[in-house]
């Protein structure tokens, strides 16, 4: 019997979890990020391996997972940022409504709809857009719980 003080719920899979367990979760759930950019053919695949690792370098603990049929990135159970590809462009997905507006001044040049952020499918966002995108994601889930 485990002694888990959590359960999560990550990639469609349900399990109480101990911390090894816990890995393996997330670990199926990478991979399954893995098979989705490897449908991709280039150069989306690398740019959005680009994006991915930015992601994982500024929220390092973010937990993997295909969401809504995307690759997506959670932290403490609130989906935080996520990606798709498109035929013509990538997005970049913040997982919430009002984050791009926050941050509007500063996608002046950018196409965009309410909930996600494109770019071309040969350069990805830069790295202090993206950092900036997830504090502010990051900031609205933590007001949203208090």
């Amino acid at each position: 019997m485990l002694s888990a003080a959590e359960t999560h719920v990550a990639g469609g899979l349900f399990a109480w979890c101990a911390r090894d367990i816990c890995r393996t979760v997330r670990n199926v759930s990478a991979e399954e990020v893995d098979q989705y950019l490897q449908r991709l053919e280039e150069p989306k695949r690398s740019t959005l391996e680009v994006l991915r690792r930015t992601i994982l370098e500024i929220v390092p603990d973010a937990e993997q997972v295909i969401s809504y049929g995307v690759p997506a990135f959670r932290v403490r159970g609130k989906t935080v940022a996520g990606f798709a590809a498109f035929q013509k462009h990538l997005s970049y997905l913040p997982f919430s409504g009002s984050v791009l507006s926050q941050l509007a001044d500063e996608l002046g040049g950018h196409t965009m709809t309410k909930s996600a952020l494109h770019f071309p499918v040969d350069r990805p966002p830069p790295k202090t857009l993206v950092k900036k995108l997830i504090a502010v994601r990051l900031k609205e889930v933590e007001q949203r719980s208090r």
